[in-house]
């Protein structure tokens, strides 16, 4: 894949299928270390070890859709090329999380491409799921956390369009605030 965004957006929607109603994104940039840290994590029905020992393998999907599943296995060798490494965890009834690690200045790395479109195309899509977004770059943070929003928005639905216009905008101009770059 062309964008980091777009592997994130791809864990998420594993997560969607798994029955998640609730998804959190975590992304660090620890320019001192030099690591770019991806964190996502949902609390779908989960996998038991050996369904997550298979779901590594890009021949294996629990889809009907599609005979293969290239997610794990994509993000996978894109960390390994950038000096980093991908740790699945998983248990039924407990949900899973990815935690990926790229070298921040190798490069390979892919650009982190358009967040705020992969989570408001996710939003719109599933308006009853919760997503907490979190940007971190040394010690500024930018945060969104759709049940906080819900309360904000007194019964309007998270996929009427002025709210998906605000809330793409939103997360852009925050990530692009923290990273001190023009990033979106």
């Amino acid at each position: 894949m062309r964008e980091l965004a777009l592997h994130v957006m791809d864990i998420m929607e594993n997560g969607l299928d798994a029955g998640a109603d609730l998804l959190t994104v975590s992304i660090c940039e620890d320019r001192e270390r030099n690591l770019l840290e991806i964190d996502i994590a949902d609390n779908g029905r989960g996998m038991d070890a050996e369904t997550l020992e298979r779901a590594l393998n890009p021949f294996f999907t629990t889809r009907k859709t599609r005979r293969v599943g290239l997610g794990f296995s994509l993000l996978r060798e894109a960390c390994r090329r950038c000096g980093g490494d991908m740790e699945v965890r998983s248990a039924p009834g407990e949900g899973t999380r990815v935690k990926a690690s790229f070298q921040a200045d190798h490069i390979d790395l892919a650009p982190m491409g358009d967040v705020g479109g992969a989570l408001t195309t996710l939003i719109m899509g599933n308006p009853h799921v919760d997503i907490v977004y979190t940007h971190r770059v040394g010690d500024r943070v930018f945060e969104v956390d759709t049940r906080e929003m819900r309360e904000e928005l007194e019964g309007v639905a998270l996929n009427h369009p002025d709210v998906i216009l605000f809330l793409r905008d939103t997360i852009r101009q925050g990530i692009r605030r923290v990273c001190g770059a023009q990033k979106g």
